[in-house]
């Protein structure tokens, strides 16, 4: 288990870190509508991809407060019902396959964590 655990929070981090990459040195390569239209809700979704990243990793990685990665796995799954939601307000419910994905593999990593932590 905490080997799949690993693996998931490993895509995880990966793909909030190139996001929050993208979105802060190259947006105008990502080919989002609304990423053209909101500069600053780039730069703080930028930001909070950033930080979801690494903080879904470093504090189990480095085993300094751990809890933090499971307190990251919940800020991710807020961030992506928040971008769903954001998503369908748009009209754009067609596109949030990926960020139900996303808050899935987040769930898992919550429970996963949380699970081994009362252990």
């Amino acid at each position: 288990m905490n080997t799949i655990l690993w693996i998931v929070q490993g895509i995880l981090a990966i793909t909030f870190l190139w996001a929050g990459f993208m979105k802060l040195f190259k947006s105008e390569d990502l080919p989002f509508p609304w990423v053209k239209e909101n500069a600053n809700l780039v730069m703080i979704t930028g930001i909070v991809d950033l930080l979801g990243g690494l903080g879904i990793v470093l504090p189990t990685l480095l085993r300094i407060q751990p809890k933090l990665t499971i307190y990251t796995a919940y800020g991710i799954v807020a961030l992506m019902t928040i971008a769903s939601i954001f998503h369908i307000s748009r009209g754009e419910a067609k596109d949030i396959g990926f960020n139900i994905f996303m808050l899935l593999m987040a769930i898992f990593v919550a429970w996963g964590r949380q699970k081994a932590s009362i252990k």
